[in-house]
């Protein structure tokens, strides 16, 4: 019996992270990169660029020892490569189609650093990726008794046990403890009547998966932030803290507020300020369903770091209404909806990408953390994208029943297996776990989920027991 459904049988599942590269140089320079003594031990990394891609689309490299990355630009038009760092960003100049450049990176701390071309627009195509230095996928393949091979590496550099013991290794990782937990519900003080939630914007070392350590901003210590809860009608108080070293904002996606509570720095409000707060109150208006608080205020950076959570709202008896899809499996059509089913699982899975790396509830693999359920249970996912890039999330062995979306449930539920959730979506899926195994959900971008090396990103699984 394989790891897997050892774990299977005792309902504990995980899986997970890592990322993706992008491009650029100039013809002959390391651009605005470099500098730093460069003696002793420098290694090398060769990244090629195309419309609209980078290869390999994961780099990981070994902390405190300067970098060599020899960039091709392999593309028809003009890239650049780029690696961010809090200090400074080392990019090459513009590289022409056929060319090559050096870009030099001085020796970094252990972490997760984003790599993109800064040409306008390619990023947002998908020239974005991850430098993972000192990354959990080295550590892995060496726990594992084997060469820890570079996750840079080609299929072609590594030898087939090289590949088949790092995939093992990824896998026989999952799952895997880490510090902090998102999603962990608020429970809420009732003053006169009024549902009172407190929210404390601090930054923080957030572990994404075992031994990666990377910086984020969280509410109340977490990533996503804890989960609010609250019914159509209720009088709602949020009160935001903030104890970062700038300023934010929280605007309620989705939801209905006052103008006052909408949450935009010097339209709506001033922004909060470090050591200040700023009390949000409004009454729910919206049907049943998932919306998101996140912040408003340098959100390329708040948002992508962690500062955002899952506020739903829940039925009134607490019975969700979402119908039954009845299909012909001979046609494959759509006969009837039936009544709603009894919810016996219900969880909320966050898809996220940027300075965190692509995570799923804040983690990668192998820190993701599985839905588990029964033979026979009915599964709601509420999934949100608080993102900058598409993800296409896919269930393995089933189709699920798609029932609502932002909010809202649709009037003609339908079955897929695979959905393309954008920035700002938000879904309602139903699973009835019919099949027992343990079945892989991930985004089917493949670049943000596995390798050479194995699995890694946004990856978790449908445990059914």
């Amino acid at each position: 019996m394989n790891r897997f459904h050892r774990i299977a049988a005792v309902a504990v599942v995980i899986v997970a992270l890592v990322a993706a590269s992008c491009g650029g140089g100039d013809g002959s320079t390391n651009g605005s990169g470099g500098a730093g003594d460069r003696a002793g031990g420098k290694t090398t990394f060769d990244v090629n660029l195309t419309e609209f891609a980078i290869a390999p689309a994961m780099i990981d490299v070994p902390s405190g020892t300067p970098l060599t990355f020899k960039v091709s630009n392999d593309g028809t038009t003009v890239h650049t490569f780029s690696v961010h760092t809090e200090a400074k960003v080392y990019e090459t100049d513009q590289i022409q189609p056929g060319s090559s450049v050096t870009l030099l990176v001085d020796a970094l701390d252990p972490g997760t650093y984003k790599t993109s071309c800064t040409i306008p627009g390619h990023e947002d195509l998908g020239m974005v990726g991850q430098l993972m230095v000192g990354g959990s996928m080295g550590r892995a393949a060496m726990a594992s008794g084997g060469a820890a091979p570079s996750m840079q590496a080609s299929m072609g550099a590594m030898t087939a046990d090289q590949m088949a013991q790092s995939h093992k290794a990824s896998v026989e990782a999952f799952p895997a403890k880490t510090e902090g937990t998102g999603n962990v519900p608020l429970k809420p003080t009732i003053q006169n009547g009024v549902k009172v939630f407190e929210l404390t914007a601090t930054e923080v070392k957030w572990e994404t998966s075992p031994g990666t350590f990377v910086d984020g901003m969280a509410f109340n210590g977490q990533i996503p932030g804890p989960e609010i809860r609250v019914q159509q009608g209720d009088r709602v108080r949020i009160v935001v803290n903030d104890q970062m070293s700038q300023p934010t904002v929280v605007h309620f996606h989705g939801m209905t507020v006052p103008n006052k509570a909408d949450g935009v720095p010097y339209i709506t409000q001033d922004p909060i300020m470090p050591g200040g707060y700023y009390v949000y109150e409004f009454t729910v208006k919206d049907p049943p369903g998932i919306y998101v608080y996140h912040s408003h205020f340098n959100s390329t950076e708040q948002v992508g770091k962690g500062l955002y959570g899952a506020l739903i709202v829940e039925p009134k008896g607490g019975a969700w209404s979402y119908p039954e899809v009845r299909v012909d499996r001979e046609t494959g059509q759509i006969t009837s909806y039936g009544a709603p089913p009894k919810i016996d699982v219900e969880t909320t899975l966050f898809l996220g990408d940027g300075p965190l790396g692509y995570v799923l509830n804040g983690k990668e693999f192998p820190a993701t953390s599985p839905i588990v359920a029964k033979t026979g249970d009915w599964v709601l996912i509420h999934m949100a994208n608080d993102g900058s890039m598409l993800h296409p999330m896919h269930l393995h062995g089933y189709h699920f029943e798609v029932v609502a979306q932002d909010g809202f449930p649709l009037k003609d539920p339908y079955m897929a297996d695979t959905l393309v959730v954008a920035p700002g979506q938000r879904f309602d899926v139903l699973v009835r776990a019919v099949y027992p195994g343990v079945w892989p959900f991930h985004c089917h971008i493949l670049p943000h989920v596995e390798g050479p090396e194995g699995m890694y990103g946004m990856v978790t699984a449908l445990v059914v027991r």
